[in-house]
């Protein structure tokens, strides 16, 4: 009866919600989107040079997942800042200096360098940790799921890198590719300062950023960062793997690797929108407990490695060749970018309902929990890959991470509460 209310009710509070809520919220979708497609850039630059560069697979996954690194580490700090000084300054100078480390990256000629300057252009990551608090509270309560939703669809720009960056390398060569974003940066800027508004929440938080970690005394933190390290870190790292992975497997040019890869970065994005309407209708809660065990099923049939199989019969043997279609493998993946974008907005909504006050805090946190397992699966890819010898291994990893996930997540909440919706 509660739920049919509530629900009921949402119509007319989307009718009190001023316009200029919206036009915060399409300017921080579009400058997270722009910083995502930068952070995710290596994926595709990466290929070429790893060719360039003579890279194995570690090397390529520490390439790739250096920018992730930085991302996840400065995202608790700039949520502290959002709180303290609002969303629209703090937005508007991170697109202005980073703008800086990625044109420098076109000048890089050794890995060493690439490394040095990914960390300083991976700041860009930290764009959600300062978008979500920021537009947070332009909105109702009842409408922050689907608020959270759609600014989350801002990680379509992992598509939109996979469908841009080639064309781009294939047309003007590597090095006019940082150039570009740069450029794309600054006028991101401009047109998030103008179309963006004061944050109504600037300066109402006191206190050091060493305070900040008082936060993480509340348990229910601590389980968010455990969401949140699937969800994120899984899309991430797979958004920066897929496309080599497709162009090895099934012997793909870059060009047709990465748009088949956008078939899993796509709905990781856009379908975040739903993942939040879902999580304000039937409840986080429930949300993320079904999307992890349909992310238990596809990680389960992408694991299984290409064999061939000799039967033994009546009438002699017989050879049976077992392997993922691409068909099948896009098919998967699409899924599996889905429920990772249901579980990185229910997560989101988590943060908004339990903690209104400390949003930027927490924001930042559970932030860095994702961005961190982002950073750490493509350098753990690259090392099973090279001893194992098996390109499914990256998935058999997500597979049994997800497993002990649901595990745990039983243990410790499911048992107490409906998870029906």
């Amino acid at each position: 009866m509660a739920v049919h209310q509530a629900n009921a009710g949402l119509p007319a509070q989307a009718q009190t919600v001023p316009l200029r809520a919206w036009s915060v919220l399409a300017a921080s979708t579009l400058a997270f989107m722009v910083c995502f497609v930068v952070w995710m850039m290596f994926g595709v630059l990466g290929v070429q040079l790893r060719a360039d560069l003579g890279l194995n697979s570690t090397e390529f996954g520490l390439l790739t997942s250096t920018p992730v690194l930085t991302g996840a580490l400065m995202r608790l700090p700039l949520g502290t800042w959002t709180d303290r000084f609002g969303g629209r300054i703090v937005m508007t100078v991170l697109l202005v200096v980073c703008a800086v480390p990625v044109y420098v990256v076109s000048y890089a000629t050794q890995l060493w360098q690439f490394l040095v300057i990914g960390l300083f252009l991976g700041c860009v990551g930290a764009s959600f940790s300062v978008g979500t608090p920021y537009v947070a509270r332009f909105f109702p309560p009842q409408r922050r799921g689907l608020a959270m939703g759609v600014f989350g669809a801002g990680t379509s720009g992992a598509a939109v890198n996979l469908f841009v960056t080639p064309l781009l390398l294939n047309a003007y060569g590597w090095r006019v590719v940082p150039r570009i974003y740069a450029l794309a940066l600054l006028v991101t800027a401009a047109i998030f300062w103008l179309a963006s508004a004061p944050d109504p929440g600037a300066g109402k938080r006191g206190g050091s950023l060493l305070d900040s970690f008082k936060v993480l005394r509340d348990p229910r933190v601590w389980r968010l960062c455990q969401y949140y390290s699937i969800a994120f870190g899984g899309f991430t790292a797979l958004s920066l793997w897929i496309p080599q992975y497709l162009k090895n497997e099934y012997g793909m040019s870059l060009v047709m690797a990465s748009a088949f890869a956008a078939g899993f970065s796509l709905p990781g994005g856009v379908l975040r929108a739903i993942g939040g309407w879902l999580s304000d209708r039937y409840g986080a809660h429930a949300v993320t407990w079904w999307g992890l065990w349909v992310a238990w099923i596809s990680l389960f049939l992408l694991s299984y490695p290409a064999t061939d199989f000799v039967i033994h019969t009546i009438d002699g043997t017989a050879a049976l060749k077992l392997s993922m279609p691409v068909a099948g493998f896009v098919a998967l993946t699409f899924v599996l970018g889905a429920v990772f974008a249901f579980g990185m907005a229910s997560t989101f909504k988590y943060v908004a309902d339990d903690f209104p006050d400390n949003m930027g805090v927490v924001t930042g946190i559970v932030g860095l929990a994702g961005g961190l397992a982002g950073f750490l699966l493509p350098i753990l890819f690259g090392m099973l890959l090279d001893f194992a010898r098996v390109r499914t291994t990256c998935f058999m990893l997500l597979y049994g991470i997800v497993w002990v996930s649901l595990i745990l997540i039983y243990l410790t909440e499911v048992r107490r509460t409906p998870v029906t919706g």
